[in-house]
């Protein structure tokens, strides 16, 4: 029988790589984990996503699929781990997704590099971080949200972050954020976000809630 991915939460979907199926090291896009915190949004069309950027910016611009597609694509082979991964085996029950050992995959990830999207648009001196928004929402602690990262300006500059059209040479599937995302190679999964709609361009710390709330350690001090 034909492996499949090993089914954590069904509702929204979190599913493990079964690692005694990867023959390679490179993961096959049908075995590839899946970490969603919202169930996944209405199925998008490659001929109507857009992608926006705003903020402190001299140009607001919008890009299309289309042109994303004809433009320049780097890529970049990576590893990627979701931060919780082996949370199951850990003596003291934690908070959060249940997983094996499965939450982590190779593949070979295409796209622009964001740092192509931003320069065009004149960033301005004091610019700190690019928040990236997702078409994920739901409710998290009673309050309804898109899902939303940022990225210090100097890592969103970086020549391997790119927002990924591709993953394996194939275009990517719904369950791994097509039409496209964001990929933030060297960082947890939960960076490069999926379903990809927006950047903002701001001159603080983001506190959006999957930022300071969730994947965060606090300490007392």
């Amino acid at each position: 029988m034909e492996s499949s991915r090993k089914i954590v939460t069904s509702s929204p979907e979190n599913s493990e790589t079964p690692l005694e199926s990867v023959a390679s090291w490179v993961t096959p896009n049908r075995l590839f984990f899946v970490r969603n915190h919202f169930d996944l949004p209405a199925t998008p069309a490659r001929t109507t996503w857009e992608v926006s950027l705003d903020g402190l910016v001299a140009q607001p611009l919008k890009w299309t699929f289309a042109q994303l597609a004809a433009m320049p694509q780097h890529t970049v082979f990576a590893t990627v781990e979701c931060a919780g991964n082996g949370r199951s085996f850990l003596a003291e029950k934690a908070e959060g997704v249940q997983w094996g050992a499965g939450a982590i995959g190779h593949a070979e990830w295409s796209g622009v590099r964001v740092g192509d999207l931003l320069r065009p648009a004149g960033v301005a001196a004091g610019a700190l971080e690019i928040v990236f928004e997702g078409a994920d929402r739901g409710t998290e602690h009673g309050e309804t949200m898109n899902f939303s990262r940022s990225l210090p300006l100097e890592k969103a500059l970086h020549p391997d972050t790119l927002i990924a059209l591709h993953m394996n040479g194939e275009w990517l599937e719904p369950n791994h954020g097509a039409p496209l995302r964001l990929f933030v190679p060297g960082w947890y999964g939960v960076a490069s976000v999926k379903w990809l709609r927006r950047l903002t361009v701001i001159d603080h710390a983001y506190l959006g809630f999957f930022q300071t709330v969730k994947y965060s350690i606090n300490r007392p001090t």
